[in-house]
């Protein structure tokens, strides 16, 4: 594993449809787990004005952000049509029980 891959703790510490947020140097990063277990991982701040994503709800493989409805795909961190922008998504994995998140945002947003 490379360096800049940390341990996030275990799948049981997020609840399905749910997040935590991982403190980071350069801005909060959530964790979302969805119903059927996968895990994905966000800049913590809505691609519109910055809203906390991490208290938004999840729905299928998407959040919907607590301030002004816009919905954020899970996997590359994009809005939803008519909307535009992207939320950084960052790398995650799980082995077992544990959640491994990189610190190095995926390659594709602009707003990283």
């Amino acid at each position: 594993m490379s360096d800049n891959w940390i341990e996030v703790g275990v799948l049981s510490d997020i609840p399905k449809l749910g997040a935590r947020v991982v403190r980071g140097s350069d801005g909060d990063i959530a964790i979302f787990r969805t119903v059927d277990d996968k895990v994905f991982a966000l800049r913590d701040a809505c691609p519109h004005k910055g809203g906390p994503l991490s208290q938004g709800i999840v729905h299928g493989n998407r959040v919907t952000c607590p301030l002004h409805d816009w919905k954020v795909q899970l996997g590359s961190g994009s809005a939803v049509e008519p909307d535009e922008g992207c939320a950084a998504s960052f790398p995650v994995r799980v082995e077992g029980e544990k959640i491994f998140l990189s610190l190095a945002p995926n390659e594709g947003c602009p707003n990283q």
